[in-house]
């Protein structure tokens, strides 16, 4: 298996919505944003897969080194082989890759989070790099663009968040700050017991219109000479909102199921955005 076939399964086995973004790049930028999602897998995979932290942590260890080795030429996992030609093309320095890694890492350290404060620095490692990168590969002018894929990225974050509550309670982790737990008079014990409340869905209306918030200053920040260029991003803020939107009319009833879109509408409203131009 080639390092490009390599990339392309980790991501089309992912099922993640960022897939129907990809499928309407022409074929270099859609080359490169499909190693780079790989690499965000990768990484990602070991922190959610690997049940010994220590082992985990070595993991990732590796891969810094790795992606030090990748950019001083000597790639050898075949993420980096399939990444590293496209690299410089696309302005993906190994500074990006690295915050991504040290985000994961932050999984390892604490389960809590304090305030929003200390949220937004999480998201913005695992999210707002990650979309100022995916910003840089699907095409930018301008400077502010930046800025947009970033705020962006942490919009998706926070709906991930919301849609994993559930889930990250069954690994012990709760990433709803400490702060607005008690501000709600939510219990972490509730959460982790999956014990649903008029608090809890209070709490989670107010995490809803954050998201929602962030999705609107994103876009507003979004320079229309960037706009074409930056589909695949409108595709998935259309896709997370229609999520949010979901998970909202199901009354945030997240802590024992995982809401969905189906693939068929994820690919509809991505073809929207392609099609039409609007979310």
């Amino acid at each position: 298996m080639s390092p490009e076939q390599y990339v392309a399964q980790k991501a089309a086995a992912s099922g993640s919505s960022f897939y129907y973004a990809f499928l309407f790049l022409p074929a270099p930028r859609r080359a490169a944003i499909t190693a780079f999602y790989a690499f965000c897998r990768e990484v990602d995979d070991i922190v959610d897969d690997t049940l010994d932290t220590g082992v985990a942590a070595s993991k990732l260890a590796w891969w810094q080194t790795e992606v030090a080795q990748a950019f001083a030429g000597k790639p050898s996992h075949p993420v980096m082989r399939a990444l590293m030609p496209l690299a410089a093309d696309y302005a993906i320095e190994e500074g990006h890759l690295q915050k991504v890694i040290q985000g994961c890492q932050m999984d390892l350290e604490q389960t809590r989070y304090l305030d929003y404060p200390g949220l937004q620095r999480y998201c913005h490692l695992v999210a707002g790099i990650v979309g100022e990168v995916a910003a840089n590969i699907f095409g930018r002018t301008q400077a502010q663009t930046t800025a947009y894929a970033h705020k962006l990225g942490q919009a998706l974050q926070l709906t991930n968040i919301l849609r994993d509550v559930g889930e990250d309670a069954l690994r012990g982790r709760i990433y709803l700050p400490a702060s607005e737990l008690q501000q709600f008079e939510v219990k972490a014990q509730d959460i982790l017991q999956r014990s649903y409340s008029p608090r809890f869905t209070a709490l989670m209306q107010f995490q809803a219109q954050r998201a929602q918030q962030l999705y609107d200053e994103a876009l507003a920040l979004l320079p229309s000479t960037d706009r074409r260029a930056q589909k695949p991003g409108l595709m998935m803020a259309s896709i997370y909102r229609a999520l949010l939107g979901e998970i909202e009319r199901d009354n945030f009833r997240v802590l024992h199921q995982r809401i969905s879109l189906t693939p068929l509408r994820k690919f509809w409203l991505a073809w929207r955005v392609q099609a039409l131009g609007r979310l």
